[in-house]
């Protein structure tokens, strides 16, 4: 995925997660209906906190510095690891 396409999505996302939540506020659709528009909107909420997360751990990434002030190279893309090798990376980040 490039760096647009993920913006893309994320605003893509985000749109639809505020049209979702405009339509439960209006309060004109079933119980059914407004269940699984809440269904949806949690989905969506995720997929845009994990794009934010990326893109902080990303700028984390880009703005250390070793003792020197020498800016710190690391791989930013860690989308082939497993959850508990981005914990990991994490830990080391901070």
């Amino acid at each position: 995925m490039s760096e647009n396409s993920g913006e893309r999505f994320f605003e893509e996302s985000f749109s639809e997660l505020e049209k979702i939540v405009h339509h439960l506020e209006e309060g004109n659709v079933s119980l059914e209906d407004s269940l699984k528009l809440y269904e949806n909107g949690v989905r969506l909420l995720r997929e845009c906190h994990e794009l934010l997360e990326g893109a902080r751990r990303k700028i984390e990434i880009l703005t250390q510095v070793d003792e020197n002030g020498v800016p710190v190279i690391q791989v930013v893309d860690d989308m082939d690891l497993s959850l508990e090798e981005k914990a990991k990376t994490r830990g080391r980040r901070k």
